[in-house]
């Protein structure tokens, strides 16, 4: 009797309660939530570690070694797991790829706008007027664009672009360690250069606003958490800062108009395209920030990897220079300028068409740096199969495929982890060897709309880079370095080195 007495009074203390209730409430909840989450039996196995509440955790912390450990042990290649509440299939293979980006079925939009955790979340449900709000967006931002970057805008911008570039480099000329970090000012340059084909000139103009901006745009790509993925309704630190960043940039593009209401001003830029056509500020904001994370992730990033690689490849370096100065002395009004200046005179047409060294060296740089994976979810309401099998991918869930299924496979490409512009070359065209073996500039149903003026900023940087210095990669301790690190390829996008590297710069004269 005495132990039931103390049990009785144990239990009736209100804190033992209140953990009771708690640990039955929490228990309750992950069952019933992984029951309601279960992957149909006719779709991919599901991987081990796929846990209750978060799902498979390394997809977050380790995102190619679980896509490539998972493929490996399904015997078909194709597996299932969860992020969170939401159900995603694994493709790979050759079959997989082409399914994933040739399918109407597996709609593009719907997959980031709730797995790619950074940008702006895009309403998924259907109007009342049956218009799917994500494929309006998706029309939207296409028209928008597409009109920017027409040929008679780059040929308008043109010589700001290169005015923009060389005021950078003058910079980096006037440090006087001769030391730059170019995933830093190099980074800096293409922000800047995107801000001014799908911005306002007043942010590209302003040194101090233009860096403002960009803290805000990188407090949005750093709220790409797994807890933002996972439980997006939760006020967790990254969704508040992704909330206020976005409040900022919502602000500082209203005073910017503002202004130009206010004193009769009309510019020639993005911003006053989107106003001339009754853009409501929201959508203006979706779109410079939707614009910037599909112009700026990758370019920024490999434009300064290609310098690094060049710094470390003698034989490359030498090749793309010869290219830089034979296009500056075919179109040059002075050929006894230094070769910087004489850049200064070569066309449009000669920039996109008569660099295809560069072309090389950036086109292996993103086939090591595109990293992660795309994503897509099944809209069309029926099971899709997989080609593997009578397996299929449920309706409503999401698909996803590591870029590094195709682009770090040896039989492919050889040695793939090896910087080799020269795999391109005709005598290898190892890109060539498979549908789709290359991924880099979309392909399929989706292939990138900003492509042009991606090519078009990375040819004017780097020659324009070449032309001015000399250069070699530094270290940390900025001892010199022969050969570029190694990429970690857990990344979920184009990411800067962890350890920080460095170029070391001598203007050249000639």
């Amino acid at each position: 009797m005495a132990l039931l007495d103390t049990l009785d009074r144990q239990t009736s203390s209100p804190i033992v309660l209140l953990l009771v209730s708690t640990t039955v409430l929490f228990t309750t909840y992950v069952l019933l939530h992984t029951y309601f989450r279960r992957v149909p039996s006719n779709a991919p196995p599901v991987v081990s570690e796929n846990f209750p509440l978060t799902g498979a955790i390394a997809f977050w912390t380790r995102r190619w070694d679980f896509f490539r450990n998972a493929r490996d042990h399904a015997a078909g290649g194709n597996f299932s797991f969860h992020a969170g509440p939401n159900t995603i299939i694994g493709l790979s293979g050759d079959k997989g790829r082409q399914l994933f980006f040739d399918s109407r079925d597996l709609g593009f939009g719907e997959g980031y706008a709730v797995l790619f955790g950074q940008s702006p979340q895009l309403k998924e449900h259907a109007r009342d007027d049956g218009i799917n709000q994500q494929d309006e967006y998706s029309n939207y931002f296409n028209r928008r664009l597409t009109y920017l970057l027409k040929n008679e805008q780059f040929r308008k911008k043109l010589p700001i672009l290169k005015s923009d570039v060389q005021e950078a480099l003058d910079r980096i000329r006037n440090e006087p360690s001769g030391i730059t970090n170019p995933f830093d000012s190099i980074y800096r340059i293409v922000f800047r250069l995107t801000i001014r084909m799908v911005g306002a000139d007043e942010i590209a103009d302003d040194s101090k606003l233009l860096e403002r901006t960009l803290k805000l745009f990188e407090m949005i790509d750093q709220s790409a958490t797994a807890t933002a993925v996972m439980f997006p309704k939760f006020p967790s630190p990254a969704i508040l800062k992704r909330t206020y960043a976005g409040a900022r940039l919502y602000m500082m593009m209203e005073d910017l108009v503002k202004k130009r209401q206010g004193g009769g001003e009309k510019h020639d830029d993005a911003l006053q395209y989107l106003l001339d056509q009754g853009d409501r500020m929201s959508k203006i904001i979706e779109f410079v920030v939707g614009s910037l994370f599909a112009g700026l992730l990758n370019s920024g990033i490999n434009a300064a990897w290609v310098l690094c690689y060049l710094a470390t490849s003698p034989e490359w370096l030498v090749k793309a220079r010869e290219e830089v100065q034979a296009v500056a002395v075919k179109y040059a009004t002075n050929p006894k300028a230094p070769l910087r200046h004489q850049l200064d005179d070569v066309p449009l047409e000669a920039w996109e068409t008569e660099f295809p060294i560069v072309d090389l060296c950036l086109r292996d740089s993103i086939r090591l740096n595109l990293l992660g994976t795309a994503f897509r979810k099944n809209i069309s309401g029926k099971a899709i199969p997989t080609g593997n099998g009578h397996e299929v991918i449920p309706p409503n869930t999401f698909v996803t495929y590591a870029t590094g299924d195709v682009h770090l496979d040896p039989t492919i490409y050889k040695d793939p982890e090896k910087w080799d512009p020269s795999r391109y070359l005709p005598d290898r065209a190892e890109d060539k060897k498979k549908t789709y073996g290359f991924l880099g500039w979309g392909v399929g149903r989706h292939p990138c709309l900003g492509m042009r003026f991606a090519k078009l900023e990375q040819n004017i940087i780097t020659a324009y880079f070449l032309a001015t210095f000399d250069f070699e990669l530094l270290d940390k301790h900025h001892n010199k370095l022969l050969d570029p690190p190694r990429v970690n390829q857990n990344g979920h996008s184009a990411q800067k080195p962890r350890v920080p590297q460095f170029l070391r710069t001598v203007t050249r004269e000639k």
